[in-house]
């Protein structure tokens, strides 16, 4: 497992002050708005502030104090540590499933490889892959039944028609 891991990008300045624009790649900006320290190029920084305005991140960083400096920064990808993050029981950050072989109860079968999570608005929905079929299942408890990260497999149920070959 990754120690550092891609929390989002910067996607423009914001004001005067040397603050940034993030565009967040977690559950939400409240998730990255929370972090005393972020990641990027191996560099740590210090996140003397952080906001939301309309699903981005607003941050600013220690020793960045200007508009100009904070124009370097622009499309960089921002990491966290792990071991700054709590998960609750039952979550895992996207980059340690992804890849993880995904197994179908129904089918008795294992019916391709975790690709992708795409985050939508009605939820998150896991993209599995089998060769040159892909299926899409919904990250609810109703069609993933395990995820063991030991044995880097994910247990699902799928209903008729969603994960079938024929």
């Amino acid at each position: 497992m990754k120690q550092y891991l891609e929390a989002g990008k910067i996607v423009n300045t914001h004001a005067l002050a040397g603050a940034v624009k993030i565009m967040p790649w977690s559950d939400g900006p409240e998730f990255l708005k929370g972090f005393s320290r972020v990641f990027m190029d191996g560099k740590e920084y210090q996140v003397v502030s952080a906001s939301i305005q309309k699903g981005f991140v607003l941050m600013k960083f220690a020793g960045i104090d200007h508009v100009e400096d904070a124009m370097r920064l622009r499309d960089r990808i921002v990491y966290i540590n792990r071991d700054d993050v709590k998960l609750p029981e039952g979550r895992y950050f996207v980059q340690d499933i992804v890849g993880m072989k995904v197994y179908d109860l129904r089918q008795k079968r294992e019916i391709g490889t975790l690709r992708d999570v795409l985050n939508l608005p009605a939820g998150d929905v896991y993209v599995v892959q089998n060769g040159t079929a892909e299926y899409l299942i919904p990250a609810n408890p109703v069609f993933i039944k395990e995820i063991d990260p030991a044995g880097q497999i994910i247990t699902v149920e799928t209903i008729k028609g969603m994960a079938d070959d024929e």
